[in-house]
């Protein structure tokens, strides 16, 4: 690889990692041609990329972005995984590969200007996906309204029971 093509891909990192949601870090170390084929066509189901380069490439694109924060990780064997919008969905899926694969490791991420450590990771993946989140949030959003409209429906009721009752007790005496 000559040093224009270093560059350019230094630069490309560069900018994927200043646009990307989250960035984590994967020691893939000890997996075979055929796993890391499957953990590629997973993360790109969930529109998350795999990125493999030199560990001197990745620290460069470090440089002014986010990823900056954590450019001491790149030491031996490593992958990025980028997603630009949902940031649980690669947490996921990296969570779930190193359930199946022990070699696989994840090491760390940067999301929102703020390290995680794989435990963080790991409580990201446990998060609902995107869809079933913002399904709740309308779900509470629409409850409130209705709450408060049979609220204001019960007023009217209570008042014609007292007004019922009253012209019962009349009627009696």
């Amino acid at each position: 690889m000559n040093l224009e093509e270093k560059k350019q891909i230094t630069k490309d990192l560069n900018q994927r990692f200043t646009k990307a949601a989250v960035v984590l870090v994967t020691d893939y170390q000890g997996l075979d041609v055929a796993a890391i084929s499957d953990l590629r066509r997973k993360l790109t189901e969930q529109e998350v990329e795999y990125q493999v380069a030199k560990n001197s490439l990745f620290v460069r694109a470090a440089e002014g972005t986010d990823v900056d924060l954590i450019k001491d990780i790149f030491k031996g064997p490593n992958a990025v995984a980028l997603s630009y919008g949902d940031p649980v969905s690669p947490a996921k899926v990296l969570t779930d590969f190193a359930k199946d694969y022990k070699v696989f490791e994840i090491k760390a991420g940067v999301m929102d200007g703020a390290v995680l450590d794989s435990n963080q990771i790991k409580a990201l993946a446990e998060l609902p996906s995107r869809e079933v989140l913002l399904g709740m949030l309308v779900a509470t959003m629409n409850s409130v309204p209705t709450g408060f409209v049979r609220t204001l429906a019960e007023i009217p009721r209570q008042f014609l029971n007292v007004l019922q009752a009253i012209k019962e007790e009349k009627e009696a005496a």
